[in-house]
């Protein structure tokens, strides 16, 4: 029996969408506009960010390939077969499903959707190098630039109805921040306390956003030693009296993450400890009041990197001071161009979403020792900044008082 290297799957009808036709149009008519502009006949995506972005799919690889192809005309997602109709039903466009009946069907759908010849625009910061020279094979005839950069820039600049969902996210951060806090005692495991978080935050997902697919929403909470990293697993580490903790919650939708992160303590905390913080706290409020239309990424970093200097801090400093917020997540994605660092010199401007997050960590046996971070996302607006984060920081509201 000969079996089909690709097949139609539009199994059931589209889903609700996270975006507005309107919204997902215009992104793709930005795209089509620069297309055009720079002599590009087909876009293939690889990446879950721009596919996500261009098609709302956000799709789950287990070694398998995924990708949008965009052209003057069509639009459509490539899928793999044991992901039955999902994809069809999230993407906005058109869908073609590739099997495992042969090696390399994914392939098969690029040549089926792009034109030999033609010039491509791709992903150099995502495809490697064995699926480019598979796809030099398919298209041998085709000319290949990166279409990475371009389109992390067009990112950046967040619509209204994007700063409108990050917005609501950020209200669900917050209920897991309460939630962390609800769980977190004397002697009780960080991973029963981020359990309690990852809860509350998609149960409220599922209230407020009935059509989404509830994945990939987490919680980081730290005790101790394991405060030193921000991006430190959970463990099931037991929290001590005295100890500082790292309460870190991120919601989930449509591949959109916002993140709540604090420094809070149990029950107590040393005269060090608090100098320390409060530092950090006046790091974090300084560089929220930098946030606004016209300042460099790089000034901003320049500018909070001497406060910590006058308190001889700037080299427990662990990274830059904030990044864009929209499609990105702990596994995928990131638009680097956004990012509060001295190499980056990007200008803000009105509708970018970016957070500050200053952190410090100060290595065990030393005086206050752990790692020190608030983060709040903030929306540049033509004056300055609107922060959307709730939950209050700081010394007078973060110290845990439960007794044991």
């Amino acid at each position: 029996m000969s079996m089909p290297s690709l097949i139609t799957l539009h199994n059931g009808a589209k889903v609700p969408g996270t975006f507005s036709k309107q919204e997902m149009d215009n992104r793709i008519k930005r795209l089509r506009s620069y297309m055009i502009e720079n002599g590009i006949d087909t876009v293939l995506f690889t990446s879950y960010h721009n596919i996500n972005y261009y098609s709302d799919f956000l799709y789950c690889a287990f070694g398998r390939s995924y990708g949008l192809v965009v052209t003057e005309q069509d639009h459509s997602t490539i899928s793999a077969n044991i992901d039955g109709g999902q994809p069809w039903r999230r993407s906005v466009g058109d869908n073609i499903t590739y099997t495992d009946w042969q090696r390399d069907n994914f392939f098969s759908a690029v040549k089926k959707l792009i034109k030999n010849g033609s010039t491509v625009g791709i992903e150099y910061d995502h495809i490697n190098l064995q699926n480019k020279g598979k796809l030099e094979t398919a298209l041998p005839d085709s000319t290949f630039v990166d279409i990475a950069i371009p389109t992390m820039r067009m990112r950046m600049v967040k619509s209204t109805e994007e700063i409108a969902h990050i917005t609501e996210m950020a209200k669900i951060a917050d209920i897991g921040g309460a939630a962390c806090v609800e769980a977190m005692a004397v002697g009780v495991a960080e991973h029963e306390v981020a359990l309690h978080s990852t809860q509350a935050m998609v149960r409220e997902i599922a209230r407020r956003f009935p059509h989404a697919e509830l994945m990939d929403t987490w919680t980081w909470f730290q005790s101790g030693l394991n405060t030193d990293g921000a991006h430190n697993p959970v463990t099931s580490r037991r929290i001590e009296h005295g100890d500082i903790l790292s309460l870190n919650c991120f919601p989930m939708v449509a591949g959109y993450y916002v993140a709540l992160e604090r420094t809070l303590f149990a029950e107590e905390c040393t005269n060090r400890h608090l100098q320390l913080w409060e530092i950090n706290c006046k790091v974090h409020a300084e560089g929220i009041n930098l946030i606004k239309p016209g300042m460099r990424c790089c000034d901003i970093a320049r500018a909070l990197n001497e406060i910590y200097e006058e308190y001889d801090l700037l080299r427990y400093r662990t990274f830059g001071y904030g990044h864009s917020f929209g499609v990105l997540s702990h596994y995928y994605g990131r638009e680097a161009g956004l990012e509060l660092r001295e190499d980056i010199d990007t200008v803000l401007q009105s509708n970018m979403v970016i957070s500050m997050e200053p952190m410090i960590m100060i290595p065990q046996h030393q005086p206050g020792a752990g790692g020190y971070r608030e983060h709040d996302i903030l929306v540049v607006t033509e004056d300055g900044n609107k922060n959307i984060t709730g939950f209050p920081f700081g010394p007078e509201h973060n110290i845990v008082k439960k007794g044991t």
